[in-house]
């Protein structure tokens, strides 16, 4: 082999391996003990250990239905959203048991979870879980018939 065609496949490996690694998914900032579903949630609701809801969906889908209960600071994916849910998380201590749960698109797309997972990771929260709507809210909650609620 030339020196020139060396170096040219050289070249075409590290393009092909730098560009498989831009293109791999972020990992996820939660374990997988950290994901409960909407059913495990749906029972929670009903016990007597009630759990912190946060909604970090889109204003729109939170005052069409949300989980009845649940907090609302804005889109996760808002940085204004976020500060909000950092100052009053600020006052919650740090062991309460909170989950956040989104529901605007599937789950493996949704822009709103990860970025307030890991802003109240981040603060030090050691019971924090996130529900995993597979499809979205409407599907994932308000079609099985669990609870909402409708409005602000």
């Amino acid at each position: 082999m030339s020196q020139r065609a060396a170096l040219y496949s050289a070249v075409v490996a590290a393009a092909l391996v730098l560009g498989s690694a831009a293109a791999a998914p972020p990992e996820d900032p939660w374990t997988p003990t950290q994901v409960i579903t909407p059913a495990q949630l749906a029972k929670e609701l009903s016990g007597p250990h009630k759990p912190i809801i946060v909604s970090v969906a889109f204003q729109k889908l939170y005052e069409n239905a949300h989980i009845p209960g649940s907090l609302y600071f804005g889109a996760g994916r808002d940085p204004q959203a976020l500060e909000k849910l950092q100052e009053w998380a600020k006052s919650v201590p740090k062991s309460a048991n909170i989950v956040i749960y989104c529901g605007c698109c599937p789950w493996s797309h949704c822009p709103n979870v990860r970025p307030a997972f890991e802003a109240l990771k981040e603060m030090g929260f050691t019971r924090l879980r996130v529900v995993e709507m597979p499809n979205d809210f409407g599907k994932d909650w308000v079609e099985k018939g669990y609870p909402i609620e409708k409005g602000r």
